[in-house]
């Protein structure tokens, strides 16, 4: 059976309950006598961490989650009204335009849920350091796995909110109200307790890591950070990105590239050597109706012949037409990650529009789409990253890869091209692109003076209302921006990428125009949260 992390969210909570309860049953110290004759196994521990680390797709995949904001809120992907719907009081366009409030979904749910997992984080540490779970030779190393999660959780906080409260005890007195942090104490916050926790971590790359933060997941995650420092901080660090890739590379964990870049997105992919960090999805235990549905917000209900679905898909999000315009014809990650063209049935059958005015017509998808107010079933290609398999149900089976080697190999070049080694940056997205057109090698090299050049991503407002032509060639290592948008489509970080680059808030694409607001960087605390505590200041620019 495939690990799910279904299978260690009911047991941890189960002896949560048990370790955190008051209620005193014939005045007999239950807690105690629960606390006394547990004796964690290896397997147990591990279930003890499982409601610490089943936030994180909570997180980032349930609905209005930071998969949504972090990629409705860049130039890859959008969702325009339909015939069935999806303007839902105007979110998705306010997110395409970058109008969000603090009461926005996606800013509420990703500060409850961030914090909520590291809740359970805190609780746990607590637990563990009391002596309610008594562990003896693997409390080090779990509390440094915990620590190294939590600075995960607080890793996007900083990313999305800055100046966020660091909370790190459990039993808090009633009424405890944190005290706000700025962005960069956050930051160093988070690099501090990933390298306290990184000599403690295990060094193992196989199942009872799977999905779980060992040594290169910790480290992968620093090097993401000091990949966004100077975003983060105010100061770069290129050099510590490298060392951190680095630590990753020379691991000797058998991490490498795939062949086929589809082998990390396939419904079985547990196996994957390319995968650092996932979350476990499996939709016979992970079924709570949002737990990974990204195929059924893209695809057509028409779709549902393609793969027998068991549910009609919803038909909303799309590719935006300028970046698919963006890739190389030959580039196998264009003609695999999306849906293009002729639909068919799973019998071979051409399917027929039954929506809107293409009602009857051959459901064909185009790279063409109107406008975001609204857009008829043919319009935009649809996801496709992730292997849909027959007969898949609402929520995906597919793991869900966080970190993954191909991005510790693009850090590292990344780093190497600002630091002046353009070339050596270019030997490695070579590498990487070697695998995208295995049937065109010669059009897989690259080379750092074209790294260092523009971005050929065409830029501009581009829908029926309005055009304009920004283009793409004034943008300090553009191309690199553009092999970021060629590899990572589809994963949940595009916002991130362009912030770093400095085009998220200064070029327009489709119908979202420039801002030129820096205070868009970051998004709004949550209204709610700031009536709750009085420390807390807004975000400048809301």
């Amino acid at each position: 059976m495939k690990f799910s992390i279904k299978n260690i969210i009911i047991p941890s909570l189960a002896i949560a309950v048990i370790l955190g309860a008051c209620t005193k049953l014939k005045d007999k110290p239950y807690s105690a006598i629960v606390s006394n004759q547990l004796k964690p196994t290896d397997q147990s521990t591990a279930a003890l961490l499982g409601s610490a680390y089943s936030n994180w797709r909570f997180v980032l995949l349930d609905w209005d989650g930071l998969w949504r904001a972090q990629e409705l809120s860049a130039d890859q992907e959008v969702i325009p009204g339909r015939p069935n719907g999806w303007v839902d009081g105007g979110v998705y366009r306010r997110i395409h335009e970058h109008k969000w409030t603090a009461d926005e979904g996606i800013v509420v749910q990703t500060w409850n849920r961030t914090y909520a997992g590291i809740t359970n984080c805190n609780r746990l540490v607590y637990q563990i350091e009391s002596g309610m779970i008594p562990l003896t030779s693997t409390k080090d190393a779990t509390l440094a796995e915990l620590k190294a999660l939590r600075a995960s959780y607080y890793y996007i906080l900083c990313d999305f909110f800055g100046n966020v409260p660091i909370v790190t005890q459990f039993d808090l007195p009633k009424g405890f109200l944190p005290d706000q942090s700025t962005r960069k104490q956050v930051y160093d916050f988070i690099v501090k307790e990933l390298n306290e926790a990184i000599p403690l971590l295990s060094t193992k790359n196989d199942q009872s890591t799977y999905g779980k933060f060992n040594k290169w997941a910790a480290y992968t995650l620093l090097a993401k950070v000091y990949l966004n420092a100077a975003v983060y901080s105010g100061t770069a660090e290129w050099s510590k990105c490298i060392d951190a890739c680095n630590a990753v590379i020379n691991s000797g964990a058998g991490y490498i590239l795939e062949k086929d870049q589809k082998n990390v997105f396939v419904t079985e992919n547990q196996n994957s050597k390319e995968i650092i960090f996932a979350l476990p999805l499996d939709e016979n235990f992970t079924n709570n109706w949002n737990a990974f549905d990204l195929h059924m917000q893209s695809l057509s209900p028409e779709n549902q012949a393609t793969y027998n679905m068991l549910s009609t898909p919803w038909g909303g999000m799309a590719a935006m037409p300028q970046f698919i315009n963006s890739y190389d014809a030959d580039d196998t990650r264009y003609q695999k990650n999306w849906l293009k063209g002729q639909q068919y049935s799973s019998s071979g059958t051409p399917l027929k529009g039954t929506m809107g005015a293409t009602t009857g017509l051959p459901l064909i998808y185009i790279n063409t789409i109107p406008s975001i107010a609204f857009g008829e079933s043919v319009h935009g290609l649809r996801l496709g990253k992730f292997e849909i398999k027959m007969g898949a149900a609402v929520q995906l089976s597919n793991d869900f890869p966080v970190f993954r080697y191909a991005d510790v190999l693009m850090m590292k070049a990344e780093s190497l091209l600002r630091t002046g080694k353009a070339n050596e940056a270019a030997d490695i997205v070579t590498q990487i692109r070697q695998r995208a057109f295995s049937t065109n090698p010669a059009k897989a090299t690259v080379t750092g003076a074209q790294l260092q050049g523009g971005s050929g991503y065409d830029y501009g407002r581009r829908d029926i209302d309005k055009t304009t032509n920004e283009g793409g060639a004034d943008i300090a290592y553009g191309r690199f921006l553009d092999e970021l948008g060629w590899e990572f489509d589809q994963e949940g970080r595009r916002r991130q990428d362009l912030i770093r680059f400095g085009v998220f808030t200064k070029k327009s694409w489709f119908s979202h125009d420039a801002n030129n607001d820096n205070n868009k960087i970051l998004f709004p605390l949550p209204r709610p949260e700031i009536a709750k505590n009085t420390k807390l200041r807004q975000n400048l620019g809301y």
